[in-house]
Formats: structure tokens, sequence, C-alpha cells
């Protein structure tokens, strides 16, 4: 666990170390804190005009908040493929692979290390996004465990997002394409629910399944079903599992 942790430390100083882990961090800031003004000022002209009208009060966490965390996960699927693409591509490039290759640890380690060192950035990611939760504390009164579960979601979605990148920055040593290869899958398990309404009924429930975004609604309405748990866990698994494949044979090409 040890070597795990050193790995990890070592992924997230080199983030640091370049100027990758200020501008996607920045980048983030930025376009979130846009879209979190927009829904916010949108929640309080529906606010006045429900109140003029003599409907019923808003919820805060169904009609806002909610829509604040979906908007979290449209910015990190464009950022998150900055975040991997250097993981092995760089370690490759530079020639330091081998030597990683052979260092007395294992090649899980090594795997896991990778992973649990963007899994850190992409929490410090998300840890921004608490200053403007805790706005919404300040002059409301949301509920804090579907905000609880919404961010649990999040964290693993992103696993999601980080073992896809690995995989594809293991397969080549050109950062920009592990780049484009990651987000082009990524966007694609996104969309593919999309092709639903077109597909029969048993086709369509596989798709809506395998859909990487149709899990995350429940948990930003404060649900934590079993059957999202297992799915992102075993995505994250089976990504995991193809980089280990993809450094094994690298090992042997060796």
């Amino acid at each position: 666990m040890s070597n795990v942790i050193a790995i990890a430390g070592k992924e997230l100083r080199s983030y640091f170390a370049s100027p990758i882990a200020y501008i996607v961090v920045g980048l983030f800031a930025l376009v979130f804190g846009y879209f979190y003004i927009v829904m916010v000022n949108f929640f309080v002209m529906q606010s006045m005009q429900s109140a003029m009208g003599g409907g019923g009060a808003m919820n805060v966490n169904r009609d806002l908040i909610h829509y604040v965390l979906q908007n979290v996960a449209v910015v990190v699927l464009f950022l998150m493929p900055l975040i991997t693409m250097r993981t092995y591509s760089e370690e490759k490039r530079t020639g330091t692979i081998e030597l990683l290759l052979t260092s007395p640890v294992s090649d899980l380690q090594i795997i896991m290390g990778k992973f649990l060192g963007a899994m850190a950035l992409y929490g410090l990611m998300l840890a921004v996004t608490l200053i403007h939760i805790a706005l919404i504390f300040v002059y409301g009164r949301p509920e804090w465990k579907p905000i609880a579960s919404g961010y649990l979601g999040l964290l693993l979605m992103g696993g999601c997002f980080v073992s896809v990148g690995l995989f594809f920055s293991s397969l080549t040593k050109n950062q920009i394409v592990a780049a484009v290869l990651t987000f082009v899958v990524l966007l694609l398990l996104w969309v593919i629910d999309w092709m639903t309404n077109f597909a029969p009924s048993g086709v369509a429930s596989l798709l809506n399944y395998l859909s990487i975004t149709s899990h995350l609604d429940d948990f930003a309405k404060g649900i934590v079903d079993t059957k999202h748990v297992v799915y992102y866990l075993s995505f994250i698994t089976f990504g995991l599992f193809l980089t280990s494949r993809a450094v094994d044979s690298e090992r042997w090409r060796g």
C-alpha cells in the first residue's frame, strides 16, 4: 500500500510541476462559476415568477443543485482527458517507462498509484465547487443528503473517466492522441442513450444501462441505488483491467 501511495503522491506532484494542473483547475473553476451564476439567476427569476403567480415554492435541491451538479459532469467530460493524457504517454515519450516497469513494484501498484493520483486532482476540482454549494446554504436551506449522494455519484463517474483515460494513455506515447481517444469514447458513452428512441425495447434498455450519465441522475436526486454503484465500480475495474493488459504487453515488448 505504501508503494501505491508513493506513486500517487508522485503523480499528483507531477501535475503541479507542469502548468496542466493550474490550467485544468482554473478552467474548471471559471466555466463552472459561469454555469453556477446562470443557474442561480434562473432559479431566482423562476422563484419570483412562481411567487407572483401564486404557485408553490420551488425546491432548492430539485430545481437548482440538481442542475448545478449535472453541469459539473459536463465540464468534467471535456477536462478529464487533459488530466489522464500524460499518465503513461509522458513516461513513454521521455523513456522513463522502462525504469518504471523494471522497478520493484507490481503493475497493479503502478496502475492504482496513477489512478489515485489522477483522482486526487479530480477531487481538488470538485472541492472548488463546494464554495458555491456553501453559498447556497448561506442564503437557502437545501437538504445535505442529496448533495452528498450527488458528489458520490460525481466521484464514481470521475473514476470511470480516469480509468478510460489511463487505458488510452497506456496505448500511445502521444498525449494528444490519448486525450482525443479518451474524449471520443467518453462522449460516445455520454450520448449512447440518445439512440434509445430508435431502438427496440430490449436494445434500448441495454443502451440506457451502458450510458455513463443515466446512472448519475439518481445520485443527484439523493438516491443511492446499488445498481448504479455496481455499474460504476464495474466500469472502473474493467478500465483498470484493460490498462493492466496494455502495460503487461508493454513489459513483454520491452
